[in-house]
């Protein structure tokens, strides 16, 4: 039996959660609180998904002790509440628990296997003090991208829309037994896996495009494919990522493509809400520290100008702040 534990029951979580906990030789535990503990404890975890509802039954609770250690812990909390469960999700980890960080973003340990001029950068966006770090050190890490759409639709429910890819990675790059192992367990569960060799470049393409996208749409209320009919909102969205494009070729993650290629792929997923634009809308904390925040930091690292990406970061940055969305 793989002792498997959610920390951070949401759109993503509730996925992994959902359909992990599907399959007899695993035994499915949440770290969660508030509602969403409440409706686990009481109702189990119900996916939506192609008409049908499925409900998961696990063991909810709000402190480690009573879940126990742990086989594998996957994180997938939005980056503001990340630091307030590093230290639960410490305490649920045995002496090789692997820890499989499913979030947006640049996470805390993105320089730490990558090399080159940012090798070891810690990053004080994402990890004010270093907190998260001392709790999920990166040798415990396997990174995440996933290219799934969900919704949290009410706590402890998720709506499953589209797509079933992940790809995951060693923060040191390469492969190891771990990764394999656990390639083959979400395989099972019925994801599509790859295996990156190097999971920080995976990381960075993908928020090439979160990273205008998502504040552009929390700062507008609109969709993704009405930002990208607007010729100026589309013209500022490519000023930004080849400023980004930029940064990648000198921290060893290049991106082939133009912001145009990307942005006709965005297009045909049509009338999409960002999950920054879902966030404003519940009133829930805004992940910009991640998805803009790091990579400005990083630039300042790196001494290259940045202000396209300053003027989205700032303009997103006071809407947060005028809303008490921080």
């Amino acid at each position: 039996m793989t002792r498997v534990c959610i920390a951070g029951v949401g759109a993503i979580g509730g996925l992994f959660g959902a359909w992990l906990g599907r399959m007899p030789d695993v035994d499915l535990s949440a770290l969660a609180r508030g509602r969403t503990l409440e409706v686990l404890r009481r109702d189990g975890l119900q996916l939506e998904s192609a008409g049908s509802t499925q409900r998961v039954a696990l063991r909810a609770s709000d402190d480690p002790r009573e879940l126990g250690e742990q086989d594998l812990v996957i994180v997938a909390v939005k980056g503001p509440a990340l630091a307030s469960v590093a230290s639960k999700v410490a305490g649920l980890l045995g002496p090789q628990t692997p820890v499989l960080v499913a979030m947006n973003g640049v996470p805390w340990w993105f320089f730490d296997g990558l090399p080159g001029e940012c090798h070891g950068l810690r990053l004080e966006s994402v990890d004010p003090g270093g907190v998260v770090r001392a709790a999920i050190p990166a040798e415990r890490v396997i990174g995440c991208v996933v290219h799934a759409a969900s919704a949290a639709t009410a706590p402890g429910v998720v709506r499953h829309a589209m797509g079933n890819g992940l790809i995951i990675g060693e923060p040191r790059g390469g492969t190891s037994a771990r990764l394999e192992q656990l390639t083959a367990l979400l395989a099972r569960a019925g994801f599509a896996v790859t295996a990156s060799e190097r999971i920080q470049r995976d990381i960075w393409f993908k928020l090439w495009g979160n990273m205008t996208m998502n504040p552009m749409s929390a700062l507008t209320g609109a969709t993704m494919d009405r930002l990208l009919d607007d010729p100026l909102v589309r013209s500022y969205a490519s000023a930004v990522m080849l400023e980004a494009r930029e940064i990648g070729a000198r921290i060893g993650c290049p991106i082939d493509q133009t912001p145009e290629q990307r942005h006709e792929v965005t297009r045909k997923l049509g009338a999409v809400k960002t999950s920054m634009l879902q966030d404003v809308e519940a009133g829930r904390p805004l992940e910009l520290a991640a998805l803009v925040g790091a990579v400005k930091e990083i630039a300042g690292h790196l001494r290259i100008p940045t202000p396209h990406l300053d003027g989205l970061l700032g303009l997103a940055r006071v809407m947060a702040q005028a809303r008490g969305l921080t």
